[in-house]
């Protein structure tokens, strides 16, 4: 390694060790300075010096540095050094990007990498490529990775099928822990990297029972596999959606499950490492699509990125006209009042912000089930009630500064009036929607903003105005 070369390894172990005070670092984020340097050690032809630094990062620190650094730059160090580089790294990148990146491999060189990872990761990251591109890596498998990974994709999407790992420790139920001890030291590599739980078969493969790992340290050589297992067992059919698994494993407290196909029999295992991923995901997945976005386009180009947000902001237009055309309806009341144009926005803002706090609960406690028909009366009326409240605080403070600011009392008391029915209404909208969308069968994360959005500027632009004209022209 050249003196330079040593220099430059040698700042990114004194910046690592704390001594660069400059920016608080944290434990779990590769820093910008970090990738700074990497980045510039790369134009500066310090070859050795950018994979010494790679093969000091995380999976997820490499992650990151692929994720943060632009297109050219990302091309450059993938052209040089992606032999540097983990194939688990490529699992942890953004699906966008983790598409556009190995698109541009040889296929040989994907397969090769997913041949090196767990075989839920394998499938996750085979899942992703586009149709053309996942058919010449599919070619470049060899035969029994193959067929594993064709069997996954036949499941149904975000299924227990897709997420779960094939490498699993099954037990017959007629052997004692000293032979299942002395078979886990001699399995060796062949044992998956990460588990927690020994699963009971029968010969047919047809799980009896569940061993946590410490129940086996503990028990003596030669005690029977059958009188230790789990009589409360939690086998996940293939088919599950995998919200409904990461709530299983919730409300179970359990950190690995078998996972069964038609016939019962054991084909896989999901673990909670697997579940916190879908547990994030489901969560971003549901953000976005408050917002209108479909999934992170932060990797996307530009045109692609508009074209998919036009449909959700050309549906909101819609929405837009429809308040508009209220406000029409009381041209001359404005007229006359030049005040009210002034005030119009903070009530239907503020019937907005508080009908978004309703929805937020709602949906979420709708993905989560503690919101069904049995409750959802009482859920209603609670935000009914927090609407009501509000209403009268805000009444009164939007009202007094309303009628001191136009020297108008009168002003003061409509605006206040319409506060508590704006409010009052978004609190009802807020619960009801999702409620109504998800009995229908509709998304409730989708489509709810837009109703309620719809509902709150209408009925607080109708309110203000309404009684503008009666009490004040």
């Amino acid at each position: 390694m050249s003196a330079d070369d040593q220099d430059l390894l040698d700042n990114h172990i004194q910046q690592e060790r704390g001594q660069d005070d400059s920016e608080q670092e944290s434990p779990f984020i590769l820093s910008d300075n970090r990738i700074v340097d990497i980045v510039e050690a790369l134009h500066s032809g310090y070859d050795d010096a950018v994979v010494h630094i790679i093969d000091d990062l995380s999976v997820r620190e490499a992650a990151d540095l692929l994720e943060k650094i632009s297109e050219e730059e990302r091309e450059l160090l993938l052209t040089r050094h992606a032999a540097a580089f983990k194939p688990e790294t490529y699992s942890e990148l953004d699906p966008e990007l983790q598409n556009q990146m190995l698109s541009k491999m040889p296929p040989k060189y994907v397969a090769a990498i997913i041949s090196e990872l767990d075989s839920d990761d394998a499938l996750n990251l085979i899942e992703n490529l586009d149709e053309d591109a996942r058919r010449d890596v599919i070619h470049n498998l060899s035969a029994s990775l193959r067929i594993a990974l064709v069997e996954g994709l036949n499941y149904p999407e975000y299924s227990a099928g897709r997420l779960m790992q094939r490498e699993y420790v099954a037990i017959p139920q007629f052997w004692t822990v000293g032979k299942t001890i002395d078979y886990l030291r001699a399995a060796g590599d062949d044992l998956p990297d990460y588990f927690y739980d020994l699963f009971v078969v029968t010969p047919t493969y047809k799980v009896v029972g569940e061993i946590p790992l410490s129940r086996v340290i503990r028990a003596r050589r030669a005690e029977k596999i059958d009188t230790l297992k789990l009589e409360d067992i939690h086998p996940v059919p293939a088919t599950m959606n995998q919200e409904e698994v990461a709530q299983m494993f919730m409300r179970e407290d359990i950190t690995s499950a078998p996972v069964v196909d038609e016939e019962e029999r054991l084909i896989g295992m999901i673990t909670i490492d697997d579940v916190v991923d879908v547990i994030d995901e489901e969560a971003q997945e549901d953000m976005l699509k408050m917002s209108g976005v479909e999934q992170s386009d932060l990797y996307r180009a530009v045109i692609s990125t508009a074209s998919s947000r036009f449909r959700w902001l050309f549906i909101n237009l819609f929405t837009a006209l429809m308040a508009a055309t209220v406000i029409s309806f009381f041209s001359d009341t404005i007229e006359k009042l030049v005040a009210l144009a002034v005030l119009m926005p903070i009530v239907a803002g503020m019937g907005g912000n508080a009908g978004t706090q309703a929805l937020a609960v709602a949906v979420r406690s709708l993905a989560t089930n503690e919101l069904s028909r049995v409750n959802e009366r009482r859920v209603v009326l609670k935000e009914v009630g927090v609407g009501a409240i509000n209403g009268l605080l805000f009444a009164t403070i939007i009202g007094t500064t309303a009628g001191l600011w136009f020297q108008n009392p009168m002003l003061g008391c409509v605006i206040g009036a319409a506060m508590i029915i704006n409010l009052i209404t978004a609190g009802f909208f807020g619960a009801f929607i999702p409620i109504i969308l998800d009995r229908i069968g509709a998304d409730p994360a989708v489509a709810s903003s837009v109703f309620l959005t719809t509902m709150t500027d209408i009925v607080g632009f109708f309110a203000f105005l309404g009684l503008a004209t009666i009490f004040l022209i």
